[in-house]
């Protein structure tokens, strides 16, 4: 059972949520970061990413970064920028993109429940990246960006989600991506204790987004148990944030791969050999987007194919059988030599959200050849959960993105 809790959230003055609400930390590069927070006071990457406070080249590790962060964010407060909640609640989070609404729960999920692998994750996380948020939040006793999960719907959760939203928001906003952003705030202790209840009915929870968030947030923890060896368990610190999505909600958007070399491979000689794999159809010049599990998309010297995958290679595999890995094992790394494609610097991954120009685009430039996947289901990544596998690097890719800094969590004792 999920033992999904109510806090008491720290937020945005109703009148700065969309000044200060960002996208997560890791969407951006060091330029890109430096950039957007260029004369913006309230943007929160300050706080995410707080190396951009300081001059180009600065150790982005070093202990009085992760310093500024906590600063900044104390000075916020203090300046009443934020609100807290005086009361335990949970929060409707609603984003619309393209017209489609998605909506999720806002609340702070276990510690306990990560290491009992009722909170299951489905690709592991990098040292490095994963240190670097663990320092952010314990300088900052404060988890700043939510973890993206995902749960098989209940209806007495949608019911009281359905309930809130005929109420004004307390946020209502669009963000310079076109993404609407509204919150609702249910603190009520009865509709409060009826959620939880529910909640301790659901047997599985997936991280969808933001593992090494999710990893930080439990090693944290873990070390304030350490430092508090009397800990009851009820702790701040022994919950971290997140948004929850019914699985019905969520889309998954492709994650596509561009290669920037054929490993010796003439254009010619290249389009053969994936001939010998896949059932392989030149499509011209209009890009082709793969219709359904199964087909790839492949754009090589300005021409698009359709690549069908032999239904002998479905083994029932949960992993195995995921288009990115039938790729990989068919083509990239017997064909292009590329084993690790975490490491390989011969391969890039393009989300969806750029669209299929990217990936023409790509070839025109830095690239030699391009593939365009079919999304991965929601249930592809359930399975692969509850097999207690992990997928292939750069599965999914989920859209929208929650923003940071709508809803904070202090963790301090």
């Amino acid at each position: 059972m999920a033992n999904i809790i109510p806090f008491r959230a720290v937020r945005p003055r109703a009148d700065l949520a969309a000044k200060i609400a960002a996208l997560p930390y890791d969407v951006y590069n060091r330029k890109e970061a430096r950039r957007v927070v260029q004369n913006d006071a309230y943007t929160f990457l300050r706080i995410d990413r707080p190396e951009t406070q300081f001059p180009e080249g600065y150790d982005m590790y070093a202990k009085e970064v992760y310093e500024k962060a906590r600063d900044m964010l104390q000075d916020m407060l203090q300046e009443g920028l934020f609100v807290e909640e005086d009361k335990r609640a949970y929060y409707v989070y609603e984003l619309v993109m393209d017209g489609r609404s998605q909506v999720g729960i806002g609340a702070c999920a276990s510690v306990d429940d990560y290491d009992a692998q009722i909170i299951k994750k489905h690709e592991n996380t990098r040292a490095e990246k994963e240190a670097d948020r663990i320092r952010h939040v314990d300088v900052c006793s404060a988890q700043t960006g939510p973890i993206f999960l995902a749960y098989r719907r209940r209806e007495v959760i949608q019911q009281e989600i359905q309930e809130a939203m005929t109420k004004k928001p307390v946020y209502d906003f669009t963000t310079e991506d076109q993404i609407t952003h509204r919150l609702w705030i249910i603190d009520e202790e009865a509709r409060v204790k009826r959620i939880w209840q529910e909640f301790l009915k659901v047997e599985s929870i997936y991280i969808a987004d933001g593992h090494h968030r999710c990893a930080s947030a439990v090693r944290v923890s873990k070390k304030r148990r350490a430092k508090y060896p009397d800990y009851t368990g009820e702790e701040e610190f022994n919950y971290f944030l997140s948004v929850l999505f019914p699985d019905d909600q969520l889309m998954i958007m492709d994650y596509n791969r561009v290669v920037h070399s054929l490993n010796g491979y003439e254009e010619g000689a290249f389009l053969e050999k994936v001939k010998e794999i896949f059932h392989t159809e030149a499509m011209g010049s209009i890009a082709y987007k793969p219709q359904k599990k199964g087909e790839i998309g492949m754009y090589l010297k300005d021409c698009w194919y359709r690549l069908r995958v032999d239904q002998a290679e479905y083994t029932g595999d949960p992993v195995e059988d995921l288009d990115v890995a039938i790729l990989q094992r068919k083509l990239l790394e017997p064909v292009l030599g590329i084993v690790d494609p975490k490491v390989d610097e011969r391969i890039d991954f393009v989300g969806g959200i750029r669209g299929l120009q990217e990936l023409e685009r790509r070839v025109h430039t830095d690239a030699k050849a391009a593939f365009a996947m079919y999304p991965t289901d929601i249930q592809e990544l359930f399975a692969v959960s509850d097999a207690g596998r992990l997928m292939p690097p750069k599965s999914t890719w989920f859209e929208p993105k929650l923003r940071s800094g709508i809803l904070i969590h202090k963790i301090e004792q």
